[in-house]
Order: structure tokens, then sequence, then C-alpha cells
């Protein structure tokens, strides 16, 4: 299997399947110095392990990192990093069924199709599982992106029709309900929602929004690699995004061009600065100094409870109920997956930008003539 690579200059690889021995990661091109233990990560790690709440799966597992190498003395030392998560709580015979038919939602036919062949239990290589991995390089590349004075925020913006208003919005709001709204009038009436749906043995989806804040201007590169489309790419890379928005996204199909553009004027800093961000950040796919908004829809769970058709290997249709302990929605525990996904490409391109220009490169190695 290819595909499991991702980044040029500050490169992840991962591994791992649902129901094998576990999950893990090694990054590469990570700077020596960078203070980092294993705390760090499962801070991150914490924001996406199952069993915290009433939406999500009672699966319990701790999702424990162990840092292998690449580290010494609470440091990065410049190698590479290698980091692992070891499955605990795995109960394979709820999936022994779905090895003879395709789950509706689930990528079992597919993977039949490329390989001749796939791990049935949870789904292997392609289970929500797998953002473990993510979440640890990102938990790794937020911390890069914290010494350079950039933050990436991300929440819930909408849970099925329940929408988030901005003017009852506040960032901690988002750490004190389950669902990461940081809006708590909508994070109830979503929960009374969810709780709806679930008892009507479904599922739910919504959107996750993501603010970049700190971002110099000029990064990215032009034409196939363009920054908003790398963040496109990495986020829709996550199994159950299906759309991603960048600004104003599909919005901007209404507006004419005056009111679409974004004005630029100088701060009583004399500082560059745009009036408007209706293009969320990037103008000719690198950043322009303002806010990076990006938006990713996210399907509701495919494993549900209640009765559905499909087919089976022995060309026959049959009808399926799925058991087993699955998430009445994924968007929560996404958040953070989103959050990493952003924080790895924008370290990459940050990278990459660093050996765009001849003034740049000069005076990095003037420094070791002085």
């Amino acid at each position: 299997m290819s595909g499991s690579i991702y980044g040029k200059c500050f490169t992840i690889s991962t591994w791992g399947e649902s129901h094998g021995e576990g999950y893990g990661v090694v990054i590469d091109g990570c700077p020596a110095g960078l203070p980092l233990d294993e705390s760090q990560i499962q801070a991150y790690l914490k924001r996406r392990k199952p069993g915290q709440s009433k939406f999500s799966t009672p699966r319990k597992e701790e999702d424990k990192v162990r840092i292998l190498s690449g580290v010494f003395e609470g440091k990065t030392t410049g190698t590479p990093i290698s980091l692992i998560v070891f499955n605990e709580n795995q109960r394979s015979s709820d999936y022994s069924d779905i090895a003879s038919y395709y789950r509706p939602g689930h990528a079992d036919y597919t993977y039949d199709m490329k390989y001749g062949f796939r791990d049935y239990r949870g789904g292997g290589r392609s289970s929500g599982r797998e953002t473990i991995s993510r979440v640890a390089a990102g938990a790794i590349a937020s911390a890069i992106l914290k010494e350079l004075g950039i933050t990436v925020y991300a929440y819930t913006k909408s849970i099925g029709p329940v929408t988030i208003e901005y003017q009852k919005c506040r960032k901690e709001f988002s750490m004190q309900n389950p669902l990461y709204m940081p809006d708590l009038e909508a994070a109830k009436k979503a929960e009374e929602y969810i709780m709806e749906k679930q008892a009507e043995n479904d599922s739910v989806g919504g959107v996750i929004e993501c603010i970049v804040t700190g971002m110099p201007p000029g990064i990215g590169e032009p034409v196939f690699d363009k920054l908003d489309a790398a963040l496109a790419k990495a986020v829709m890379s996550i199994g159950a995004v299906k759309g991603v928005e960048i600004g104003d996204g599909f919005q901007v199909t209404t507006r004419t061009g005056s009111e679409n553009n974004d004005p630029f004027a100088y701060d009583q800093n004399k500082r560059l600065i745009k009036l408007t961000n209706h293009a969320g950040g990037i103008l000719g796919g690198l950043s322009d100094g303002s806010e990076i908004i990006l938006r990713a829809a996210i399907k509701p769970t495919a494993s549900i409870g209640r009765p559905q058709r499909t087919a089976n290997k022995n060309n026959e249709n049959i009808e399926i109920q799925i058991v087993g302990r699955h998430d009445p929605i994924i968007v929560p525990r996404a958040v953070v997956v989103v959050e990493s996904m952003v924080a790895i490409t924008l370290v990459d391109f940050l990278f990459q930008g660093m050996t765009a220009r001849m003034d740049r490169i000069k005076e990095f190695y003037n420094l070791y003539k002085q």
C-alpha cells in the first residue's frame, strides 16, 4: 500500500490497523532543540480518544503514546521521531460477520476491488482509528508553530441543522462541552438532536471550522502546490471528510466581484492589512498574513444500528444490522484531527518557504561567519 507518507520537508509516515497491535508514525524533518515529551502528545490524543462522553463509542482505549526515538533529555535531536500507540481493547468478534458482505458507507467494497483482500476487523487501515497517527504528529507540528507564534484552533461549527451563532461564541466554551462547540446554547440544541437520532439507531454529521492566526504572508508554492490546495488535500485525506471550504467557500458564487474582493489598506502602524477576509487568508495559493479560515464537512457515522440493505460476495441482496461499539457522531473527535492535519501542512510549507529567497538564505548562513 502506498499513500501513507505525507509532506516534503516535514514528513510523516503512518502505519497500523484498528485491530492490529497498534498505530504509529515516524516524523522526519523536525528540527533539533524543540522541547517535547509524551505529555504534550498525550494531551492531543486525549481530545480524540473514545469513551469520553455519551456521544462517542464506549470502546475504552487509553491511547497512551510512547516516544521510541528522536527525543533526548526533553528535546528533539533532529533525527526521525518514532511514536507508537498500542491497541488495548479490540473486540474482533464484533466484525466476524462482515467478512462476507459490504457495509454501506464503508470502504469494504473498494478495498476488495483494489487489493483482493481486506482486514475486515473494524475496517483495518480504513478505520477512523487511523487518525491516532495524524494527531500524534499534529501535536509536534503544533509545538513548532507555537514556537513561531502561530496558533491553529478548530471547533465544531454545526451538527445536523444546528449551527453556532458567532456573537454567542467564546473560545473557552468549546472545551466546556463534549461537542467542542464554542456556542453553549447551540451545543445544548445539538445534544438534543443527536440523542433524538441515536434513539432511532441513526447517526449525524456536521461541520468543523479551523482558524489559523499569526501566519506570515507569502507561504505556499504557486500552481500545483498552492497552500489552499494542500490544506484541502490534507483535510480531505481524513476518512470522514466529504468537503472542504477556504474562506467564504461556496458563498462566493452568489456575490459580485465588488462584494467578494478584500480591500487592502495600511493600519496606524503602516502595516499592510486586508479590511475584509472573504478569501480566507490565502491569495494566489500563498498566505496573505490574515487569518486562514477553513471548514470541513464531516459525514454521519457509517456504522448504524438500524437495518440496512446491502449485498454479499455470493451475489445476493441482503439486509444487515451492524453490531458493535460505534460513535453516533464523528464530528467532536474529528476536531483535533482537522487541527492536526492543518498544523502538519503549515509546518511543511513554512520549511519549504525557507529557501524561497536568496537574501534570506544569505542572512541565515552569514550567521555562521560571525
